[in-house]
């Protein structure tokens, strides 16, 4: 079984890589024969999450989706942070109860 610290660790870099692709996606807008960058993302046995970017097959922008994308990659990464945070103050009183 893979740690709570893992999945939310996993769940941190798949967000920012799908941060990072959408930035892109925005920054390169104008760029003639523009592909853009779209990440897949896959559960992993056990827990957590595989994120890999790949190019799009056809040039073209889709400027509502990498808006979106931002939004959504931006609220994922605040929620794993705060599996992280909890993870940690719970450990924390763990450690006091048992001391």
């Amino acid at each position: 079984m893979t740690s709570v610290s893992s999945i939310a660790l996993s769940g941190l870099n798949a967000a920012s890589l799908r941060l990072e692709s959408s930035a892109h996606n925005i920054a390169n807008l104008q760029t003639p024969e523009f592909r853009r960058q779209q990440v897949l993302q896959q559960a992993q046995p056990g827990g957590g999450v595989s994120a890999e970017p790949v190019r799009a097959e056809l040039p073209g922008d889709a400027l509502a989706e990498d808006i979106v994308a931002q939004m959504q990659a931006s609220i994922d990464y605040r929620a794993n942070l705060q599996v992280l945070k909890t993870q940690d103050a719970l450990l924390g009183r763990l450690l006091d109860t048992r001391a």
